[in-house]
């Protein structure tokens, strides 16, 4: 399992493969639908977005509030395909990469190549596992939305598997052409 911060992705990039197992570290950013609809408001609208988007990481979760001593509580991603609509545009921007579940459309897979980016899937359904990998959690932006505003999270040694990389590779295509009944 490979080691990786989020700040080398732009580098890194090049050498992951769909089915990677990585590690991740650094900072991420939570959006859902919500927030991205506010995103995009902020953006049409000819504003400033409430993060870089170049070079950033978006992680697809609503993260609930933390216990006692604890950034954040439950905090499993999200089906990335509802942001699919959103996801091309924000790759063209310089998006590094992605944190979510399930697979993508054929357009933000093309965008993923595009612009040299990456995919990586989070197991669905540990949201209380992967809390233990986020050390620091920030509001940011949207606080109307609750859980699903944007925060900018410190995560060490998120458990992610590349499920989409930068030549195309895809795991949910590539495992359903390795497992078919012939």
């Amino acid at each position: 399992m490979r080691e990786l911060n989020v700040n080398e992705l732009k580098y890194a990039a090049r050498e992951l493969k769909a089915g990677d197992r990585v590690k991740l570290s650094g900072e991420v950013y939570t959006a859902r639908d919500a927030a991205h609809l506010k995103i995009f408001e902020l953006l049409d609208a000819g504003k400033e977005p409430p993060f870089e988007i170049k070079n950033a990481v978006i992680y697809y979760t609503g993260p609930t509030p933390g216990r006692e001593g604890m950034p954040v509580g439950a905090c499993g991603p999200t089906t990335s395909g509802r942001m699919d609509i959103f996801t091309p545009r924000l790759l063209d921007m310089g998006l590094a990469a992605m944190i979510g579940k399930g697979e993508r459309s054929p357009e933000v897979n093309r965008a993923i190549v595009r612009n040299g980016s990456v995919y990586f899937c989070a197991v669905g359904g540990a949201g209380a596992l992967i809390a233990r990998h986020v050390t620091e959690a920030e509001e940011t932006a949207f606080f109307e939305l609750g859980c699903e505003s944007v925060k900018k999270l410190t995560i060490k040694d998120l458990p992610v598997i590349v499920a989409v990389d930068r030549a195309g590779g895809d795991i949910f295509t590539e495992g359903r052409k390795k497992y078919a009944l012939v």
